[in-house]
């Protein structure tokens, strides 16, 4: 079985940082590409990072610069370090199990609770 468990969400002012990290079992985590999605109220869910098995890189336009997503294959966890947070980042983040082809990446059905991120002055 699958699971996805996100944490380290919260509520900080425009400029701040918050590291999210994202638990995950059932799976031989080395060898699956990751994801981090973002779903703001009102909006479509939208993803923000990938990272393949061998550490290859993908970010949104949005926060390119800004964050930073990596893996740790023996903790079998996904981070996204976020940095210079602004009012508009404010959503629930998502992590997932995806799979990056030539031209698109497909998420799996595998989704975890989520966690927050509110950027409020």
């Amino acid at each position: 079985q699958v699971q996805l468990v996100e944490s380290g969400g919260g509520l900080v002012q425009p400029g701040e940082s918050l590291r999210l990290s994202c638990a995950v079992s059932g799976i031989i985590f080395r060898f699956n590409a990751m994801a981090w999605y973002r779903q703001a109220p009102g909006k479509q869910r939208e993803l923000v990072a990938s990272i393949s098995s061998g550490g290859s890189t993908n970010y949104a336009d949005s926060v390119k610069g800004r964050f930073i997503i990596s893996r740790d294959n023996v903790k079998n966890t996904v981070t996204l370090q976020t940095n210079s947070l602004k009012p508009e980042d404010t959503a629930v983040y998502y992590c997932n199990v995806v799979t990056i082809g030539t031209l698109k990446i497909t998420e799996s059905p595998y989704w975890g609770q989520g966690t927050q991120v509110t950027v409020s002055s």
